[in-house]
């Protein structure tokens, strides 16, 4: 039976650490779907469609499957998909203090499901959405924007953000 695992979080936009939670995850699973979810109570900077797309884009030829969810708890959705396992990055020490609880709340609700941490490298330890986000309208943004995300996600906000015709305002946080 093949080691199924899901990775799941926003992707408001993907980033560099994502990316390489995804290559990872590649490595130790025999299949694994990235999981766009989605919250009624957040506002995101994309679109579900916008997210679904520049996910693909990012991921230039790995085989990971791109599915979406949402209003419901990880842990449901990976049994529902078949998986053995879901994937969680930490970068930080509240990033981890977070991800523990939901561990074993997961756990509690399913215990068959494993819940797998991966630590990324320093150099892009510090990359998150919010992260990104924050760099946009700062002078010379959109070359420090390229550090961090793929060339597709940086042309989707430079597109956004850049111009005449773009908006003026930054992106939530």
């Amino acid at each position: 039976m093949p080691r199924r695992c899901v990775y799941a979080a926003s992707f408001d936009p993907i980033t560099n650490g994502h990316l390489w939670v995804i290559e990872q995850g590649e490595q130790l699973f025999d299949e694994l779907i990235v999981a766009i979810g989605t919250n009624p109570d957040k506002r995101y900077e994309f679109s579900l469609e916008e997210r679904i797309s520049l996910v693909k884009a990012s991921l230039n030829g790995l085989r990971t499957t791109v599915e979406t969810y949402e209003n419901r708890f990880l842990v449901e959705y990976a049994r529902s998909r078949g998986a053995e396992f879901v994937l969680r990055g930490i970068r930080t020490e509240l990033d981890y203090q977070y991800e523990r609880s939901m561990k074993y709340i997961n756990s509690d609700l399913d215990a068959d499901v494993v819940t797998v941490f991966l630590m990324p490298p320093r150099e892009i330890a510090e990359v998150s959405s919010s992260v990104v986000k924050g760099l946009i309208g700062l002078n010379g943004w959109e070359t420090v924007l390229a550090k961090y995300v793929s060339p597709a996600v940086h042309a989707a906000f430079v597109d956004r953000f850049s111009g005449p015709e773009a908006s003026t305002s930054r992106p939530d946080r």
